[in-house]
């Protein structure tokens, strides 16, 4: 399957961790799998779970705002607890907490994306068997695994049956534009089946698109938390946390700064990739001020400098600029970004283009430039006089460079 144009153009997403986890404010589902937590405590939550204030529309408003394009809400993570009245299984809220956010998102004209774990700790039926190649002995964790002479392969036949039909529900009833999976390290591909869950889900939905803990079937990347010091090559997102935490945890208070999360998502967006950020709502729905204030300090930022965020590619490979940059998709403007204020002239490296004029992206002053240097096949390099400080924006200031004709960039030793 090819992949949807509208993911690599979309940039930024959220990335809903909300579960009964929340009531209690413990790390979903690791939690009781670490015993760090007892399970009956962890599974008490599931009662006082109310979502007494939850309203979709106020979500996929903010959302919007921050300058997201599409969010990922977690259907079922790997407690097994599902935010639907699933038919299948025993463990849900009692009622469907999905077709709202759906209709909300498509209301504010972002894309659905839902996540659901491979593994469910939960299930009756879950730790039946083991990965193959791990030792015969029951060396990990009871709620995953049973050693090599308890193995079920009946009971692992039950599961999967369980699996698809929740699957078939989401298809059918929700219709998501993305499927974000995980769990998938607790079992190989040819356990889970992989072909033939990618089949039954577009079946119901062609043109889904997976990520890449769908395995041979998924379509980009998936780093977490670590920004990569070299993007992959293909498409693919980093899924980050505002604070330290996936779910709202009422003790972490150690929230990224705005400027962070530009400098994240700019430097994200520079290596051809989308920023998956983190939200988690409280036990009611409602969404802290202090991540609020943060999505929509981020989408303050992007809404002033929009140009150089949709419709564009990756930009200079590193070495060219000291900071991200993006390209225009006709490869015909640099988007240059600044994050501090410049004391000396800002520079490019190896371009073998013609300037025809340089801009501050908001305010439109035009910048002086020349191009100093060069000898034979190797450019000089083009100088761009600093902005003033009224045109400076107070988190990152992007330059605009047009171009006299497509990137083309010089990437040799230079002569020796």
């Amino acid at each position: 399957m090819a992949m949807q144009p509208w993911f690599q153009d979309a940039k930024l997403g959220i990335f809903v961790h909300w579960g009964i986890y929340a009531v209690d404010g413990v790390q979903e589902s690791w939690s009781f799998y670490d015993d760090i937590v007892p399970h009956d405590r962890y599974m008490s939550q599931l009662d006082r779970f109310t979502a007494a204030r939850y309203d979709p529309r106020d979500w996929a408003r903010l959302f919007a705002r921050a300058g997201a394009r599409y969010a990922v809400l977690t259907s079922r993570h790997h407690d097994g607890v599902a935010l639907w009245d699933t038919a299948y299984g025993e463990l849900n809220v009692g009622r469907d907490l999905i077709a709202g956010y759906a209709e909300a998102l498509r209301e504010q004209g972002l894309k659905v994306g839902l996540y659901y774990s491979h593994s469910d700790w939960n299930h009756p039926d879950y730790a039946s068997t083991r990965k193959p190649g791990r030792p015969p002995e029951l060396e990990d964790n009871r709620y995953s695994e049973v050693a090599a002479e308890f193995e079920d392969l009946e009971a692992w036949e039950r599961f999967l049956a369980y699996r698809d039909g929740q699957i078939r529900e989401l298809t059918r009833r929700y219709r998501p534009d993305l499927m974000w999976f995980d769990g998938e390290w607790d079992r190989d591909e040819e356990q889970w089946r992989i072909p033939e869950l990618a089949a039954l889900i577009r079946s119901e939905v062609p043109d889904v698109v997976f990520n890449a803990r769908m395995l041979s079937e998924g379509d980009y990347a998936t780093p977490e938390q670590g920004a990569p010091v070299v993007p992959p090559e293909g498409p693919w997102e980093l899924c980050l946390t505002i604070n330290d935490s996936w779910g709202h945890q009422h003790h972490d208070h150690h929230h990224k700064s705005v400027d962070q999360l530009i400098r994240y998502f700019t430097e994200t967006i520079g290596g051809g990739g989308n920023l998956l950020l983190s939200v988690g709502p409280r036990e009611d729905g409602t969404i802290t001020d202090e991540q609020a204030r943060r999505l929509e300090g981020l989408g303050d930022w992007i809404a002033r400098h929009a140009e150089a965020v949709y419709g564009t590619v990756r930009g200079l490979p590193p070495g060219h600029h000291y900071g991200p940059s993006t390209l225009s998709k006709d490869r015909r403007t640099l988007y240059l970004t600044l994050f501090d204020a410049p004391r000396a002239e800002i520079n490019v490296r190896g371009l073998l283009n013609d300037v025809r004029r340089v801009s501050v992206l908001g305010s439109g002053t035009e910048l002086p430039h020349q191009v100093t240097g060069g000898l034979h096949e190797t450019p000089g390099i083009l100088w761009i006089t600093p902005p003033a400080a009224a045109d400076l924006d107070p988190h990152a200031t992007v330059l605009a460079v047009e171009l006299d004709g497509e990137l083309e960039l010089y990437r040799g030793g230079g002569r020796f």
